[in-house]
């Protein structure tokens, strides 16, 4: 089970005490409320980059992506092109010590990707792309599912909104998690009742009751090493087809 970073209710301490702090929690609270309305964990995602750019402070331009070791790494969903090309810059490089850093820590922060002291990135640099802003969404032994934001002027990104920017994710990941399992549900009762159609596929046709029906959709799946779901799938399409 992927582990979901929790902030602590401390992180809202500072930002409730102006009105500023008010404004930003209704913000959020929208924010999540957009977040639990989307119905698949894709779209969650998608959602989610938009919000980014609009909720945190200082940024242009927002990623999800997954990161594996060896560094492969995968975009989920973006802002802008440039977000793409940016992973694909970084794809491989497993041991730059900004991506190398979110295995062990929950964000990671370039300040001027032009710096030329061994903190820069040539690669964000040449793309414009000067503060860069990870944060953490899921993470396990194989993968991190990591939150990127993107600014073209550099330092643009401080504590206040490293802190804004992990009560955002927080909310992300709990919505990512919902609309997982609402996924996962939503799969499993197409699957039960696929199944059930295939079984009383094979009963008509072989004159058998339910429980060989489905024995023989075992033994067939595991003789040809396809899923129950596939084979019941081509049984029943097979079957409209005639």
């Amino acid at each position: 089970m992927p582990k979901r970073f929790v902030v602590a209710a401390s992180e809202f301490s500072e930002l409730s005490r102006s009105d500023t702090g008010f404004e930003l929690a209704e913000g959020l609270t929208a924010a999540a409320q957009q977040l639990h309305e989307t119905s698949t964990p894709h779209a969650t995602l998608r959602t989610a980059v938009g919000l980014a750019v609009r909720i945190l402070p200082g940024v242009e331009y927002a990623g999800i992506s997954v990161i594996e070791p060896k560094a492969h790494r995968q975009t989920l969903a973006w802002t802008d092109e440039v977000v793409r090309s940016a992973d694909a810059l970084n794809a491989g490089r497993e041991h730059h010590p900004y991506w190398s850093r979110l295995w062990t820590a929950p964000v990671a922060r370039i300040e001027d990707s032009a710096a030329a002291d061994g903190a820069g990135d040539s690669a964000l640099s040449g793309l414009g792309l000067r503060s860069v802003l990870s944060l953490r969404l899921r993470a396990d032994r194989r993968r991190l599912t990591v939150l990127t934001a993107y600014a073209r002027a550099p330092r643009a990104f401080d504590e206040s909104a490293t802190r804004i920017g992990r009560l955002f994710t927080a909310h992300v990941g709990i919505a990512l998690d919902s609309a997982t399992l609402r996924e996962q549900l939503t799969e499993a009762m197409r699957t039960r009742d696929l199944i059930g159609q295939a079984t009383g596929i094979l009963m008509e046709r072989l004159d058998i009751d339910a429980s060989e029906a489905f024995a023989s959709l075992v033994r067939t799946s595991q003789r040809e090493n396809v899923k129950l779901r596939d084979l019941a799938r081509r049984i029943v399409d097979a079957s409209e087809g005639e």
